[in-house]
């Protein structure tokens, strides 16, 4: 069972990875009753000094007191000389709490400022949960001690569990990059199953590295990634009011500093980077709420990358798409709809529909070699492509969904109780 008492996603993968140590990053958890007695709901993790940081945050109108208090700290530079930390809970949003949210916010930076004698300024935190409800923020104020005496850099596990609301399994990846003098290591968690739409972040995200690397080029290369991971993904189409990634990069590898991200080792790197991105971002969907399809849209011939974008995200957020491959019923003319929607430019004589290798339609009409059979058997496969040829240019995108089923329903139909 997950976090919440659900069952685990058929689509989870067999285990939680093994990740590499951070040199420069700690963690603990701790329970500190925010909504739930008996879970794990508070999340600290010490950044040693010398680090640069970088985020990126949703960009919702209605944004939670923690992000807006983030983006601020990050708009004055990600520099970190005397360390940083972040504080995360779960069960509660702190989002649309009027003042008294900013209150919560430094409530909690500042007692873990004081804890780690940190600047409040690099002291970040986020929230996640119920919208609407005040944070007890007293409740995690009187944890910070023992989380403080639990800071431990094997405790990425604990931590990943300890972010997680509807998630059925904890998030994590890794890579590791052959650099110039040594290697360099990049580890990331992530939580993230419901209100998952793409405008960046779409869910709670910690990535760490042990490279040397500026904090603008570190903000760089996590923002280069954005578009083909996180901003790629959806379950529901909706967007989080307190969704946020921050990166960290501590600096303590053995490799030379990464000064230039068109070098060698600045290419492997970003690379590295975007792979474990993709990696959370494809676990996030695995985990949507009621998931027993994954499923990726890939659209090429549109006339623009951005139509492409248009079009595979109108596939990726129809319910009429959604429900079908829930149903496991081959209906490609939903997809014909989905594109006609879109608002991108298209035309119907000139559009092509495969699932898998199977081309289904094509040229304004079913295609010659269209086997029903052979179609609705590829859709019992948990693991779903559906391509779409616009046939006008050279845009492309590809995203990734998941299929809606009863079971995201009874998730959210009961999320508040």
């Amino acid at each position: 069972m997950g976090k919440a008492g659900l069952p685990v996603s058929p689509l989870a993968p067999a285990r939680f990875p093994d990740l590499p140590v951070i040199a420069g990053i700690d963690f603990a958890s701790a329970a500190a009753g925010v909504k739930y007695q008996g879970r794990t709901d508070v999340t600290l993790i010490r950044i040693a000094p010398g680090s640069t940081v970088a985020g990126a945050f949703t960009r919702s109108s209605t944004r939670a007191a923690c992000v807006l208090d983030n983006q601020a700290k990050l708009a004055a530079g990600g520099d970190a000389p005397q360390g940083a930390a972040i504080v995360i809970n779960s069960g509660n949003a702190n989002a649309f709490t009027g003042a008294r949210g900013q209150e919560s916010v430094d409530a909690v930076t500042g007692a873990v400022a004081s804890a780690l004698d940190l600047p409040r300024g690099r002291v970040f935190s986020s929230s996640t949960g119920v919208i609407g409800e005040p944070l007890p923020h007293d409740r995690i104020v009187a944890v910070i001690g023992d989380l403080v005496a639990g800071l431990d850099a094997g405790g990425v596990a604990g931590a990943a569990q300890a972010i997680m609301t509807t998630d059925t399994f904890p998030k994590g990846a890794s890579a590791v990059v052959e650099a110039e003098g040594g290697q360099v290591r990049i580890a990331g968690i992530a939580k993230g199953s419901g209100m998952i739409a793409p405008d960046m972040a779409t869910m709670l995200v910690y990535l760490f590295t042990d490279a040397r690397v500026p904090a603008d080029l570190l903000q760089q290369a996590l923002s280069s990634g954005l578009d083909a991971t996180f901003n790629a993904i959806t379950v529901d189409s909706d967007t989080s009011t307190s969704d946020a990634l921050i990166l960290a990069a501590t600096g303590q590898a053995e490799a030379a500093p990464i000064t230039d991200l068109g070098t060698d080792t600045g290419r492997a790197f970003v690379s590295a980077l975007h792979g474990v991105m993709r990696d959370l971002a494809h676990q996030v969907v695995r985990d949507g709420e009621g998931a027993t399809k994954f499923v990726e849209v890939a659209v090429t011939g549109a006339a623009s990358d951005a139509d492409a974008h248009m079009v595979a995200m109108a596939i990726a957020n129809s319910p009429l798409v959604k429900t079908a491959i829930a149903g496991q019923d081959a209906n490609w003319g939903r997809i014909v709809a989905a594109v006609g929607k879109s608002g991108a430019e298209a035309d119907r004589d000139r559009l092509r529909i495969s699932f898998g290798d199977m081309v289904l339609a094509e040229n304004g009409w079913r295609a010659p070699g269209y086997d029903e059979a052979a179609a609705s058997a590829y859709m019992t496969n948990q693991d779903l492509r559906i391509g779409v040829d616009l046939g006008l240019g050279s845009g492309a995108r590809t995203v990734w969904t998941c299929d809606l089923t009863h079971g995201y329903i009874d998730i959210n139909a009961d999320y508040r109780s």
